[in-house]
């Protein structure tokens, strides 16, 4: 766990890797209750049997969506600001889904600072995000993530 005082503190710490999280396994019943909340429900996600019976794998896949509303929770796991009162998303600069998950499947987030300025009176804070499925070469997502946190 990587601890920063305050949101200014990760502008000395730009172009830093924050290294790697703890691995998460993706079960249907989180893929179910991420289509329910969306209205997503294409079989793809949630259609067991039919995912055996067409899919390469047989299994049902995770929604591309799903695995980057996780980064928060798994960066959560990485590093934290101590003296800060708030963060805002405030965007993505890239973001591509590279691989699919499948159900039973573990991801790990790694992630590095890739700007930290002053904005609004916080700090503007750009993170490159790789999200990594476990035993597979290609990952399952790369995002540009930008939040706006305040001390």
């Amino acid at each position: 766990m990587i601890i920063f005082e305050t949101p200014g503190d990760m502008a000395a710490a730009v172009g830093r890797d924050l290294g790697a999280g703890d691995w998460l396994e993706i079960d249907q019943a989180t893929i179910d209750a991420f289509a329910a909340a969306t209205g997503d429900r294409q079989w793809i996600h949630v259609d067991i049997a039919r995912a055996k019976a067409e899919l390469p794998g047989g299994r049902t896949i995770a929604h591309g969506y799903l695995l980057l509303s996780l980064l928060p929770r798994l960066a959560a796991g990485i590093w934290r600001i101590e003296k800060r009162s708030r963060s805002l998303n405030y965007g993505l600069n890239k973001l591509r889904f590279t691989s699919p998950v499948p159900v039973g499947a573990r991801v790990r987030l790694k992630q590095k600072i890739a700007s930290a300025e002053a904005a609004g009176g916080g700090w503007r804070i750009v993170l490159d995000n790789v999200l990594e499925i476990d035993g597979e070469s290609r990952p399952a997502l790369v995002a540009e993530t930008i939040s706006l946190s305040f001390g």
